[in-house]
């Protein structure tokens, strides 16, 4: 194993990974798999009637799907103990993929933002950049930039020896000088630039859609959700990690500081991770066939709960009901699609 010589200095208690990111990943897995194959699936739906929205969730999806393909490695990690057990150049691209899944993910985040803002604020303007064509080519453009930031951990020991002996992967207590600087551009560049745009475009998106008299209810609702859980996704998963990668940017300069902030620090980085589970949820505010399916699920639910119920009188006709009622929502649905020239938020 190509180990490197230095030592960690800092003694640290890594119960936290061992218990609470273990249950974490495995949960994070099972669920995180299924949904994002779903949404793999609805992305290829999006792209076969020309939606550009499906170019920047498919970009998403795969980047979700890459870093769930690592969880299995970091599970054993963190089950021997934070003890890196394979060789150093995995634990590189693990921790590669961890961090290329944080900034692409908000690299999407902030296209998709972008993508609304413009086709709901700007409807019959810059229409050139709201094509599968350009949505491919900023795509590449976001994939190429977080690259070119992610060779950097190629270039650096990854993999070190604790005071206890075990190979501790991707973990440096107290904070290397190279660090410094990446950790600055991540903050600056890839967090609080892509806030900034998202929380423009949140704002500016809603005030449109109020005001539009000519949108259908049904879409205002779509619209509002797509951006509204867009921020919430950005603001729950990535905000706690960067705040506190900038405190330890800042403050870190030994041991000390560290051991107080350690859990902290690794609970907010475990948040991160969550996004996998998250990002799915947005095909339910942008594919009508995905809330189609969303619904038959909750007809079948219903119709299993009515008929595996012991009592057969009033119950069996308030499933008769729920039954009808969401057979008109759905004609309806399928009405306001007729309506449509293209399915589009």
């Amino acid at each position: 194993m190509n180990m490197s010589e230095e030592q960690t200095n800092c003694t640290i208690n890594h119960k936290i990974h061992q218990y609470l990111f273990s249950c974490a990943f495995i949960l994070i897995l099972l669920v995180g798999l299924p949904a994002n194959a779903y949404s793999l699936y609805h992305a290829w739906l999006q792209l076969k009637v020309r939606n550009e929205l499906g170019v920047y969730l498919l970009n998403l999806t795969i980047s979700d799907l890459l870093y769930l393909a690592s969880l299995p490695l970091w599970i054993q990690y963190f089950f021997q103990g934070d003890n890196w057990s394979s060789s150093e150049w995995l634990c590189q691209l693990c921790g590669f993929l961890l961090y290329e899944n944080i900034y692409v993910s908000i690299g999407f985040l902030c296209c998709i933002s972008i993508d609304r803002y413009l086709a709901v604020v700007y409807p019959f303007r810059f229409t050139s950049f709201r094509t599968v064509r350009a949505a491919v080519l900023v795509s590449a453009v976001v994939w190429l930039k977080e690259l070119a930031v992610g060779v950097v951990f190629f270039w650096h020991k990854e993999l070190s020896m604790d005071k206890n002996n075990r190979s501790v992967c991707f973990e440096h207590y107290p904070m290397e000088n190279w660090e410094y600087p990446i950790n600055y551009y991540r903050f600056h560049i890839g967090f609080l630039f892509p806030l900034g745009i998202l929380l423009v475009s949140y704002f500016r998106v809603l005030r449109a859609v109020g005001k539009s008299e000519g949108t259908l209810s049904s879409q205002k609702t779509r619209i509002k959700y797509l951006v509204t859980s867009t921020i919430v996704i950005f603001l729950v998963c990535f905000s706690p990690y960067h705040v506190f990668l900038l405190v330890r940017t800042i403050f870190e300069r030994d041991c000390n500081f560290i051991e107080k902030i350690f859990n902290y620090y690794n609970f907010s980085l475990l948040l991160t991770s969550f996004n996998c589970v998250a990002d799915p949820a947005l095909y339910c505010f942008i594919s009508e066939s995905a809330q189609k399916s969303i619904q038959r699920a909750q007809e079948t639910c219903t119709r299993v709960l009515c008929c595996c119920s012991k009592s057969h009188g009033r119950l069996n006709n308030h499933c008769t009901e729920l039954t009808f009622t969401n057979d008109k929502v759905t004609g309806s649905s399928v009405a306001t699609l007729l309506q449509q020239v293209k399915t589009d938020v």
